[in-house]
């Protein structure tokens, strides 16, 4: 079991405030609102050891790799003479996935500015609403994807396509450090 999923699940939730919704057919704004609420009175102010921080970087960072990885194998199919639409929405559906797993993912203390070798920026706690309305951007952006790819339609799978780029690019302008640091 990993270091982040044994410290206490209000920890996890008080490192990301907001966020509670996933990908799931109820309002992710009523959910995260409660969540807040909860984890503002709720949980305790526990700080991780250095063995489960070591633990929580590395998986943090081995989830985003898999996401790149997961776009990449559909720009390449994007850039073949025919894409596997089956592919397409399966790299999507799985960046999907990791999208609900992120918030999990960034405990309190894990910051680049805590002294940490990451590109998570303190950003992240400062503005947990805005980095789980990114999350949920994610999450919409790559289940779009994949419903386009599923119904074959080239030209929504490219929009779909340009709007998840977006929808990365943007979390990566505001939350992560920038790669000429």
């Amino acid at each position: 079991m990993s270091a982040y999923r044994i410290v206490p699940a209000a920890i996890a939730s008080l490192a990301l405030a907001a966020s509670l919704a996933a990908c799931s057919s109820e309002a992710p704004e009523a959910e995260a609102g409660a969540e807040t609420e909860a984890a503002a009175t709720d949980a305790p102010e526990t700080a991780l050891t250095d063995e489960q921080i070591k633990e929580v970087l590395h998986e943090r960072h081995e989830l985003y790799e898999e996401m790149g990885d997961d776009f990449k194998a559909i720009r390449v199919q994007l850039e073949g003479g025919s894409p596997d639409m089956a592919a397409i929405a399966a790299s999507a559906k799985a960046m999907s996935a990791k999208g609900v797993q992120i918030k999990d993912m960034f405990p309190a203390g894990t910051a680049l500015e805590d002294g940490h070798k990451t590109e998570a920026l303190k950003t992240i706690w400062e503005q947990p609403e805005k980095f789980e309305e990114a999350r949920l951007a994610l999450i919409t952006k790559a289940d779009a994807l994949a419903a386009a790819a599923e119904s074959g339609d080239g030209a929504a799978v490219g929009n779909a396509v340009k709007e998840l780029g977006g929808s990365c690019k943007g979390c990566h302008d505001t939350f992560r450090k920038p790669e000429d640091d």
